[in-house]
C-alpha cells in the first residue's frame, strides 16, 4: 500500500479544514488511465497561489508512489489544511488552447469527444 496516497485519500475524506486548500484532479486519454494529475494550492477563497502538474506515459499516475510522495511534498511545503480530490479521471490531459485550439475536442482523445468530463455519459 502506498502510504503517501492513503495520507492524501483519507485528507480528502475529512472535508474543509481550512485554508490552504489544495485540489487535486485526474486527466488521461480515456476515464480508466491517469496520465497525469494536476495540484492547486488555494491560499484563500478563489485565490490560486500555487501550481504543479505531474505526468507518466507509462503507468497510471495514481499508482505511482514517487509521484503521491512528491505531491505529499508539495502540500507540506505549503501547509495544507484541507485536501479536495476527484474519485475518477475527469477528462483529457492535453490543455484546450496550449495542446489544441480553443473551442475544439482534443484530436489524441477521442474519448473525450463529446462526453461529460464529471459523469462520464456521452452527449450524443
Amino acid at each position: 500500500m502506498d502510504s503517501n496516497r492513503y495520507w492524501l485519500d483519507k485528507r480528502a475524506g475529512q472535508g474543509f479544514r481550512g485554508y490552504p486548500v489544495a485540489t487535486i484532479a485526474y486527466y488521461g486519454p480515456d476515464a480508466s488511465h491517469a496520465t497525469k494529475v494536476a495540484v492547486g494550492i488555494l491560499a484563500g477563497e478563489d485565490d490560486l497561489a500555487f501550481m504543479e502538474k505531474w505526468f507518466s506515459e507509462q503507468a497510471d499516475v495514481r499508482q505511482q508512489v514517487d509521484i503521491s510522495r512528491q505531491i505529499v511534498e508539495f502540500l507540506g511545503q505549503h501547509q495544507v489544511k484541507s485536501v479536495v480530490m476527484t474519485d475518477r479521471v475527469i477528462g483529457c490531459p492535453h490543455e484546450e488552447g496550449i495542446d489544441y485550439p480553443e473551442g475544439q475536442s482534443c484530436p489524441r482523445c477521442p474519448f473525450w469527444k463529446g462526453r461529460d468530463r464529471w459523469t462520464g455519459t456521452s452527449h450524443n
